[in-house]
């Protein structure tokens, strides 16, 4: 019996704190939970800061573009054997 009161605490407990963090959802028009993402910061856009995804895409595309394909030679064929 001790256990189900544990239990039943825990579970009144888990759904205080989801409605707690709904609020703002169910009861606002047009509410909508704020978005937490770096990306969705204005103060670290202005100070060029990205997330680490989009920070590996922008190095990735510089990467790629940095690229001089004049200077890639392309091997002779070898003859095996001789």
């Amino acid at each position: 019996m001790e256990i189900l009161k544990v239990i039943l605490l825990a579970v009144a407990l888990v759904s205080i704190g989801i409605f707690g963090m709904a609020v703002r959802v169910v009861f606002l028009k047009g509410g909508k939970f704020v978005n937490t993402h770096v990306g969705g910061n204005k103060h670290l856009k202005r100070q060029k800061i990205h997330c680490a995804q989009t920070q590996d895409k922008i190095e990735q595309r510089n990467a790629w573009l940095a690229v001089k394909y004049k200077q890639v030679s392309v091997a002779p064929d070898i003859k095996v054997g001789k």
